[in-house]
């Protein structure tokens, strides 16, 4: 009698023959189960991330509070500093699958994502933070107005009987500012902002030489300095509980620009009694002329991932005198100005995305009244149509280039007559 010994090498052969052929066998039936084992599989790892988000969350709030304790009441002397609480990395997926795996990456996501909302308080309100900021902007504005002009008079009540004029004023406006933010301590904030204006305006007028078809057109502009400005930012009270962060924020205006009042004028038309029917003003004012006081309140409220902000104020202009206030090249008349007061208010909501992009939208609105001229020995006058009402719809983008830099750019849509157009505007802080 033979007795056969079988080899390990032999026996594993003869095992993977038969788990082969009971696998031949069995394969449709096992398909469906390896498929409802697959969707179990994919359904607990959604759960899983879930719970390590949550676990991430409550990690952060837990050393938030600890750093707030500590702040307060400082280490016991002598007494061991108690080590935040650690996610287990057995539980935890690794951190570039975006999730914390220890404390100090915790940390490191909270710092990131609190630098998110601190770019959106820079631009909405003031950030106290930060010791000195310097802010380069551009910003270009489009404005483009048509209106109808009727000189005559309406014969049988349907027909007219004189000149129809059709004026246009096309502006463009293309600004370039540099701002300083000095954090002189936690609660205030100094600013100053120079302004540098490049602007073209073309001026058309329908009905030249008493003709309905002729057109004429003139193209001005002027570039300079603009009014500087400095500002101060008080924070009144820091967010706490269901009241929000808010500033006062006092201003004044210097009239360093190049004034609209007596510049020379270009007459293109006159009509057979030498009245002028065309002039344009030869080169495009850069400032208002007067002194401007402005005083005004922000409030900025958190509610992850959202952040609320609004603001209100007033802008009081001052009187000025101007050796020439009429328009007309032919005449001088000096006199004084008093431009109408202005109230300006705006809210909107910003989302931080992530720890570096954040979106902004935001409805902003500015009442001014009408301005007052008195010439030399004269009474004052209020100037028709010089009221305003300029509103805006805003949408805006931040994002954090790298750790003392970032871009914010906006669009505003104007929604009335007296607003541009729109604007698009581009600004980079960069901390020092």
């Amino acid at each position: 009698m033979h007795t056969y010994r079988m080899t390990p090498l032999a026996l594993a052969a003869l095992a993977l023959i038969a788990s082969a052929g009971v696998q031949a066998q069995t394969a449709p039936a096992d398909e469906a189960d390896i498929k409802a084992l697959a969707q179990q599989l994919e359904t607990l790892k959604a759960n899983y991330a879930q719970e390590v988000r949550r676990l991430r969350e409550l990690d952060m709030q837990v050393q938030a509070m600890q750093a707030r304790l500590a702040g307060k009441t400082g280490p016991a002397a002598g007494a061991a500093a108690t080590p935040p609480p650690v996610v287990a990395a057995a539980t935890t997926p690794p951190s570039g699958d975006g999730y914390a795996s220890s404390a100090a990456e915790a940390q490191q996501a909270q710092q990131a994502s609190k630098r998110s909302v601190d770019d959106v308080k820079q631009q909405t309100a003031t950030l106290f933070t930060r010791r000195f900021t310097v802010e380069n902007s551009l910003s270009y504005s489009r404005y483009d107005r048509k209106q109808i002009s009727l000189n005559g008079f309406l014969a049988l009540d349907a027909i007219f009987l004189g000149n129809i004029a059709i004026e246009n004023v096309e502006s463009d406006t293309l600004t370039y500012n540099l701002a300083m933010r000095w954090g002189v301590t936690p609660s205030m904030t100094l600013n100053l902002d120079v302004p540098y204006l490049a602007r073209k305006t073309v001026f058309q007028k329908g009905g030249a030489g008493g003709s309905a078809a002729a057109i004429a057109q003139e193209e001005t502009s002027g570039h300079g300095i603009g009014d500087i400005s400095l500002s101060g930012n008080w924070r009144l009270n820091q967010e706490k509980g269901r009241w929000p962060e808010t500033v006062l924020n006092v201003g004044v205006t210097a009239p360093t620009g190049q004034e609209p009042y007596g510049v020379d004028w270009k007459v293109l038309e006159r009509d057979e009694d030498d009245f002028i029917r065309f002039a344009v003003p030869g080169d495009q004012a850069t400032g208002n002329g007067v002194w401007q006081a402005s005083l005004g309140l922000s409030a900025v409220k958190t509610a992850d991932p959202a952040i609320l902000f609004a603001n209100i104020g007033y802008i009081h202009s001052f009187e000025g005198s101007f050796d020439d206030l009429d328009g007309n090249p032919d005449t001088v008349n000096p006199g004084d100005v008093k431009l109408g007061g202005s109230i300006y208010f705006g809210a909107g909501v910003a989302f931080a995305f992530n720890e570096r992009t954040s979106l902004s939208m935001s409805f902003s609105d500015k009442l001014s009244r009408r301005a007052s001229t008195r010439y030399k020995g004269g009474q004052w006058v209020k100037v028709i149509g010089s009221d305003a009402n300029a509103a805006t719809l805003n949408l805006g983008i931040t994002y954090a280039l790298n750790r003392n830099t970032t871009l914010v750019s906006q669009l505003g849509i104007g929604l009335t007559p007296d607003a541009p157009d729109f604007t698009l505007a581009f600004r980079i802080p960069y901390m020092l």
